[in-house]
């Protein structure tokens, strides 16, 4: 029977955009997953996350007996961990891609940016709410994603992926419409959580790991000191920017082997 890897996605882009990522895992593990979290009517979108988090943890308490693994990027990272903080005897550890922990003076600094708007200009959240939702056809929506810097670094699979189900066709004439809901993830970026560095300052109650992008601007702006205190030796670096799942999808499943390797043995 294979170990579970339950998977959470990143903001705006529904998980069957990483199923290059997947298929370097199916062999060894069942894989599971929400496909666009936070666009159920019962686990709405709020402050710090809690209700997102429930999601999460409903999704796994309905469909596991036996205790899973959790890995998450960026927004999905810190719901696993936080899920993992919630019910520790659910999870055997935690995976967190590009996902570092806001503590000390920076959650303070987010707190204040959060009451002022000042985070709105300082993270993604502006773009989100005029982020463009309609393409005629399949082709026009890959030649305007590949067109950009950010996307054009992507492993072509998962830009084909994302094109196909974070673009789904939704009329006969072969029109498109942006399947993640852009006020949603303009509200998950406006409610990042700034209390989960006091959480962890005893430690985790699960192992975790950390995988880094080595260009990644979230982990500069954040630090990764919480992150090491908490990770420890399971802790990675790989070549590429925030969103190196997609630009090195094959690479980022070999390390995320790794990390569990390492937890299942106590390394």
């Amino acid at each position: 029977m294979k170990n579970v890897i339950h998977f959470s996605h990143a903001n705006g882009f529904p998980a069957s955009t990483y199923r290059t990522f997947f298929a370097e895992l199916g062999d060894n593990y069942e894989l599971r997953y929400i496909e666009r979290i936070g666009h159920d009517a019962r686990f709405p979108v709020t402050r710090d996350w809690p209700h997102l988090v429930e999601q999460l943890l409903d999704d796994i308490g309905r469909t596991y007996e036996e205790p899973v693994w959790l890995v998450g990027h960026s927004l999905g990272g810190y719901l696993s961990l936080m899920a993992a903080l919630k019910k520790p005897q659910w999870v055997k550890g935690v995976v967190m891609l590009d996902s570092p922990v806001i503590a000390g003076w920076r959650s303070s600094m987010l707190r204040v940016s959060q009451w002022t708007g000042l985070d709105e200009r300082l993270s993604p959240a502006a773009a989100t709410r005029t982020r463009r939702t309609n393409w005629a056809s399949r082709d026009e929506a890959w030649r305007h994603f590949h067109s950009k810097a950010a996307f054009a670094r992507w492993d072509e699979r998962v830009l084909s992926d994302y094109v196909d189900f974070g673009i789904p066709q939704t009329s006969v004439d072969g029109g498109r419409m942006l399947a993640f809901d852009r006020q949603t993830e303009y509200m998950i970026y406006r409610t990042l959580p700034h209390t989960l560095g006091a959480r962890l300052v005893h430690g985790s109650p699960v192992p975790v790991s950390f995988v880094a992008g080595t260009q990644s601007r979230e982990v500069r702006q954040v630090g990764l000191a919480a992150t090491r205190r908490i990770a420890g030796e399971r802790f990675e670096w790989i070549e590429g920017s925030h969103l190196y799942p997609m630009e090195r999808p094959i690479e980022t499943a070999r390390a995320v082997q790794r990390m569990l390797y390492a937890m299942e043995n106590g390394a």
